[in-house]
């Protein structure tokens, strides 16, 4: 059911300098009272991969570590692609704690629900 208050932010990236946008962008929409889901695929799934996010940091940001287990503490879904797990190569590979693997097809319900995309 299309919910015209929420957002989808969708990561595909593994380049340190798109990781921060997404998680403070959803960060801000929980302030706002809009409902965010941030859904990573591709070699964005590299960050998710435990002490991966803990090599990044940018100027004045915490580590990219520290700003999604907030983000993930606010209450912000998280998903990452199942498809894009096998495509690494990562079958056996748990992702930090709290992201929720799923379907490919996850992607295109979410896409639908929600009142608008970002992709990174």
């Amino acid at each position: 059911m299309k919910d015209n208050n929420s957002i989808l932010y969708v990561q595909t990236s593994d380049a340190p300098e798109r990781q921060y946008s997404p998680l403070v962008l959803a960060q801000t929409a929980m302030a706002m009272d809009i409902t965010p889901k941030i859904y990573y695929l591709g070699s964005g799934l590299k960050m998710l991969a435990p002490g991966e996010a803990e090599k990044i940091k940018i100027g004045t940001f915490p580590t990219l570590a520290e700003v999604l287990e907030k983000t993930l503490k606010m209450g912000i879904e998280i998903y990452a692609c199942e498809a894009s797990k096998q495509m690494l190569g990562w079958e056996k590979v748990e992702l930090i704690p709290g992201v929720k693997v799923v379907g490919a097809g996850t992607l295109n319900d979410l896409t639908l629900d929600a009142g608008g995309t970002m992709w990174f």
